[in-house]
């Protein structure tokens, strides 16, 4: 595996760390390091140079993974002193800045909070971002154009949604680019430096199988919601490869024991109203053609698929399911939300598993990585 960051010796004693180069390398990859990121740093260096080897210790580099945990805090003081925002914004106390306190990334976020670009300034951002808005008024976008100006607000963006925590109407309102396919992948690049819709759809290919394989043999323990889900994709005779990843990612919320109603609705494409949205924090919407179908998708066919979040569509005319919910996810990061309490085993899931940003998994989701690796 490769390190998370290079380590610099000096030349004339290397037993002695100098890290002020390191750290500055590591903070533009991630800010707040594992013990366990810093444990893989500890046994590289330890690999290159034997010498450092501290055999009173256990693993050899143990020593060398405190010293380091404590550098990394020490460097991080440093940079919130000299007020770099993605650290400093969590030095935060309640009755201080008239606000309440931030806690830091806590989701694999390598730039959770960027400080502005050399060259730019708070009064050039918000002129980037009257152009953007403009932009998005025309009836056929500029794409480039649209990416470029996204790309340079970035930190601007981050700032406003990480301060000031708007509603997601609002956010519509102030950056409706936020809220393009397109961008919703990129802006999740730019936040953990993974890619959304590469990894997702990975990582589904390969577990979708493997995921039926475990529902089906686990299916009596789960009630007739998991039965009926397999008995609807055993009803299916177009499009079965769609269809069984459909189900496995349908499946997630039952299998984890949590309320897969709060996340999956339906309704008739006649019926897109208020009420469908209201009470809904975070969902997938299936919109069904009203052709003598009840608002069921074994009944009628799926038109589209549409986001709801904070009670509103935020992204609608999906193709499919796993589209919808990897966008959800990525704007989840975009205007960094908590996950519902009733469906966050679901989400760290969808994290941990499908995007491999963690390794520390609760129990209940590593027994399901656990069960399903063996299929």
């Amino acid at each position: 595996m490769n390190m998370l960051f290079r380590v610099v010796l000096g030349p004339d004693n290397i037993r002695r760390l100098t890290v002020n180069e390191a750290l500055d390398s590591v903070h533009q990859l991630k800010a707040y390091p594992t013990k366990n990121e810093l444990a893989l740093v500890a046994a590289e260096l330890v690999k290159k140079h034997p010498c450092l080897k501290d055999p009173s210790m256990g693993t050899c580099y143990d020593s060398w993974t405190m010293s380091l945990f404590y550098k990394v805090g020490n460097y991080r003081h440093k940079l919130k002193e000299a007020g770099c925002s993605e650290v400093s914004v969590n030095r935060r106390t309640p009755g201080k800045d008239g606000g309440k306190r931030l806690k830091r990334a806590k989701r694999c976020e390598v730039n959770f909070l960027p400080d502005i670009p050399a060259g730019q300034c708070q009064a050039s951002l918000q002129l980037e971002k009257a152009a953007l808005m403009e932009e998005m008024k025309k009836r056929h976008h500029n794409s480039t154009f649209i990416s470029a100006k996204m790309e340079m607000t970035f930190s601007l963006r981050r700032k406003e949604i990480v301060d000031e925590e708007p509603l997601v109407a609002d956010v519509l309102t102030q950056w409706p680019a936020l809220f393009l396919e397109e961008q919703v992948y990129l802006e999740f690049y730019r936040i953990t430096g993974v890619p959304l819709k590469d990894t997702f759809f990975s990582s589904l290919d390969e577990y979708a199988p493997k995921i039926i394989k475990l529902y089906r043999s686990r299916s009596g323990a789960f009630g007739e919601d998991l039965k009926s889900l397999l008995d609807k994709l055993d009803q299916k005779t177009t499009n079965v490869v769609l269809h069984r990843k459909t189900t496995a990612l349908q499946g997630l919320p039952v299998f984890m024991r949590e309320n897969t109603n709060s996340l999956f609705k339906s309704c008739l494409d006649t019926d897109v109203e208020d009420s469908n949205l209201r009470g809904t924090q975070m969902g997938i919407l299936s919109v069904i053609e009203d052709d003598g179908a009840t608002a069921d998708t074994v009944n009628g066919n799926v038109r589209c698929f549409s986001v709801i979040i904070e009670e509103h569509i935020v992204v609608d005319d999906l193709p499919d399911l796993p589209t919808a919910l990897a966008l959800l996810f990525g704007l989840i990061y975009a205007l960094n939300l908590k996950y519902p309490d009733e469906l966050k085993y679901t989400f760290e899931t969808l994290q941990k598993v499908f995007m491999h940003l963690d390794t520390n998994l609760s129990a209940r989701v590593l027994s399901f990585r656990n069960k399903m690796l063996r299929m």
